[in-house]
């Protein structure tokens, strides 16, 4: 048996954020076969869903890691096997910086995207792709008293890696910051990436590190993709995984790719 971990936006899905018919194919017929995927996503829960049903994840037995690994599901059971909360006191003073900087600040409330601060395009999007409202509450630092996997943050390209970097400066043993899309800064409890949430989960239900294909395309796919066994990264992928990867595809994610990987890997 492997274990095929999926990125979601820009690797499983193409750049309309659509399942083409022939990576889905290819994907239920290995599960057919007795493999098991693993969706590995910054998506909160909800932005999963529909990707959990076309993929019959509670049929076959897949699991998914949701916010980069702060929640780890395995659906055969409807079973979280982990989850890391996003510590409250952070929640005032990241709002307060954000504000400061001209920054969106948004977090989540069941099927619902939340923000404080002004919208923006970038907001608009997150919620779009996730098919979630977004919606701004009075008072956001107060109206938070509900445990919260992530808090992201908005930004235009060109500012966004300087504010990324105070950010982590100051957040330095506190929260892991990094940056999931050039417009995109996640904030999430210290200690939560990928891999990490990868390693509680095989730990869990006793599978082996060498059964594991990890794909992805973006920063926060580096540490999966370093950890698995098999580690790589899309033709359409960031030089910086395509560094770190045991294989970069010949196919982008517009071309399936995901089902290149699975006729050399898996397949073979």
């Amino acid at each position: 048996m492997k274990y095929l971990i999926l990125d979601v936006d820009g690797t499983l899905t193409n750049s309309k954020k659509e399942l083409t018919e022939n990576t889905l194919n290819a994907l239920l017929d290995i599960e057919e076969k007795g493999h098991r995927i693993v969706i590995a996503s910054g998506r909160p829960t909800p932005g999963i869903k529909w990707i959990v049903d076309k993929l019959k994840l509670r049929e076959y037995g897949g699991y998914a890691l949701c916010f980069n690994g702060a929640k780890v599901i395995d659906y055969k059971n409807d079973n979280i096997i982990y989850q890391n909360i996003f510590p409250r006191e952070c929640i005032a003073p990241l709002y307060d910086y954000a504000l400061k900087n001209d920054m969106g600040m948004i977090t989540y409330e069941g099927d619902t995207v939340i923000h404080g601060t002004r919208a923006d395009d970038y907001m608009r999007f997150e919620a779009g792709l996730n098919f979630m409202e977004l919606r701004k509450v009075e008072d956001f630092v107060n109206y938070v008293t509900f445990d919260v996997n992530k808090c992201l943050f908005t930004a235009p390209p060109d500012i966004a890696p300087k504010l990324e970097k105070e950010m982590a400066e100051m957040y330095e043993g506190k929260l892991s910051i990094y940056r999931s899309e050039e417009f995109f800064i996640e904030a999430m409890p210290l200690g939560v990436d990928k891999a990490a949430s990868l390693d509680r989960l095989f730990a869990a239900i006793g599978a082996d590190i060498k059964d594991t294909i990890a794909v992805g395309d973006g920063f926060n796919d580096m540490s999966m993709i370093q950890y698995a066994n098999v580690g790589v990264c899309m033709k359409n992928g960031q030089q910086a995984v395509k560094d770190v990867a045991d294989y970069v595809t010949e196919k982008t994610n517009d071309e399936d790719g995901v089902v290149e990987v699975i006729e050399k890997f898996i397949l073979s």
